[in-house]
């Protein structure tokens, strides 16, 4: 994929924007409402944003501290790698969700949760949007972040921010069937 870095997140700042709004929404909700399952092996809503906020808790420190050690100049065209491609399309929401093995650490199912976690999305959300407007003055081409899953892997900045967000919006989806 080749994209105009600007576009990518620009695109990327609408998704998060419309998390936030989706999320600062959801503060007028019961809690009961907030915490129903479709069924037991289900993700209720707050689940759904549980699980985005331990991602956020790696994805969120690493990227800052990429993007402020960076020494790279910002470039015109981002091209996405082959294995940072892959994995930002495989979170894509689609019309019949796919559904993923989560590891054990980032699988809320059967927390107890209150609204605290609506503010702590909304948070990370917002500190997203910041690191996007960061980024907009480093090479997404250049600047690598490690993966959650193992340090050995390294994808670019730009494949980071889209996998990530995408993540955030499978979630989101999954979520608005909740409710």
């Amino acid at each position: 994929m080749k994209i105009l870095s600007k576009q990518l997140l620009d695109d990327l700042k609408v998704i998060t924007e419309q998390n936030i709004q989706f999320t600062e929404n959801l503060l007028n909700e019961a809690d009961e409402k907030l915490n129903f399952r479709l069924s037991e092996k289900s993700w209720s809503v707050l689940e759904c944003l549980e699980h985005l906020i331990r991602y956020g808790n790696f994805y969120i420190p690493e990227i800052s501290k990429r993007i402020e050690i960076s020494d790279t100049k910002s470039t015109d065209i981002f091209n996405s790698g082959v294995l940072g491609n892959y994995f930002a399309n495989s979170m894509l929401p689609k019309e019949k969700l796919n559904t993923m093995k989560t590891f054990k650490s980032m699988d809320p199912l059967h927390s107890k949760l209150d609204k605290s976690v609506l503010n702590e999305f909304i948070a990370q959300q917002k500190q997203m949007i910041h690191l996007l407007n960061d980024a907009e003055n480093i090479d997404l081409n250049k600047v690598r972040t490690s993966i959650s899953i193992t340090k050995l892997i390294q994808l670019k900045l730009g494949d980071t921010f889209r996998f990530v967000i995408y993540h955030n919006l499978r979630h989101v989806e999954q979520a608005k069937k909740n409710l």
